[in-house]
């Protein structure tokens, strides 16, 4: 894969908004790669900049208080999104990249049917006539396991449950044949068993497909599922990225370490253990420290981690990390 263009490229994203306190910076700097039939996972807390990434990248954040840095770029195929016109972005959104958002029910619209709102993407972005965007829909709607999708077709979001309303909003995502998903918390408000069949659709889709997929979650499990690369966020920065077996085997950042051991381990002997917990909170994006983000949460911290913030230091050709003092454990 490594030998394979990259489908997107992120460079130096730094992402702020207007407030009633001044300007504030949400993300800062990200940078990462996704190339085609990938899937690579962004993980991190509530509130370290997982979303604002992928609105970013879609361009659908509010124009009207938020900005993106002007030496930022997000090249998609060789077009810089960060920067574009937005007729450019009317043509590539929902279409050449698609989305699927955190709730469907707020995804979908309740007033309209779900073969009207599939038949609205396929009419704006391909040359179907009616009858071919019809038949194209209830596919659509028959390879995301729906049962009896004419049927489906003709109802309302409410009639569906949670499992087939994302189901409905991934073949939504999918209808027009993306090359790039952007998936923001998909499995949310899902039960176990209708998550592990999303993400094994998911799964499915990219390898027939080859589309890249962006995977935005807090849950580790989802990434050590189908992920193939994970980049890990705090505080609006990018403090480790790896392969799946390299982060979950040897971690390097403490925060990423932390992160690990806070998952809940199977088995009986783990029972009556208490979980270990990140001490702390993490700091405001208004009041942010002037070196490490993470030094005050962090049990590795030095003086030269209050005096001056690090790099994300490049450890090898597929693993970078932010931090002074990286975890070496063998």
């Amino acid at each position: 894969m490594p030998s394979v263009a990259p489908l997107l490229e992120v460079k130096d994203l730094t992402v702020g908004f207007r407030t009633d306190r001044g300007d504030v910076t949400a993300i800062e700097d990200v940078s990462f790669q996704v190339r085609p039939g990938e899937i690579l996972g962004i993980v991190g807390e509530s509130g370290c900049g997982k979303s604002v990434t992928s609105r970013s990248i879609m361009r659908l954040l509010p124009e009207q208080n938020s900005f993106i840095d002007h030496r930022s770029e997000i090249l998609f195929n060789g077009v810089n999104l960060a920067h574009t016109d937005e007729s450019v972005m009317r043509s590539i959104r929902g279409n050449r990249i698609a989305m699927i958002f955190q709730e469907p029910m707020t995804a979908l619209n309740p007033v309209f049917t779900i073969g009207w709102q599939l038949d609205e993407a396929l009419k704006y972005h391909t040359p179907m006539n009616k009858l071919q965007r019809r038949e194209h829909a209830i596919e659509m709607l028959r390879s995301v396991d729906i049962p009896h999708p004419r049927q489906r077709y003709c109802e309302y979001p409410h009639q569906l449950s949670g499992g087939m309303r994302q189901r409905v909003v991934i073949a939504l995502a999918l209808c027009c044949g993306p090359e790039l998903l952007l998936a923001d918390e998909p499995t949310t408000a899902l039960d176990v068993t209708i998550q592990a069949q999303i993400l094994s659709l998911m799964d499915e889709l990219r390898k027939k497909s080859d589309t890249a997929v962006v995977l935005i979650t807090h849950d580790l499990g989802v990434i050590a599922q189908i992920c193939d690369r994970v980049v890990v966020m705090y505080a609006g920065q990018i403090v480790e990225t790896a392969d799946v077996e390299s982060l979950f085997a040897r971690p390097q950042h403490p925060y990423t370490k932390a992160l690990l051991e806070s998952i809940p381990l199977p088995g009986p002997a783990h029972h009556q253990t208490r979980l270990p917990t990140i001490d702390g909170l993490v700091p405001s994006l208004f009041e942010l420290p002037s070196g490490c983000r993470f030094q005050d949460r962090c049990p590795y911290q030095d003086e030269q981690c209050v005096r001056e913030p690090p790099s994300l230091s490049q450890e090898s050709n597929l693993r970078k990390v932010r931090c002074f003092f990286p975890i070496n454990e063998s």
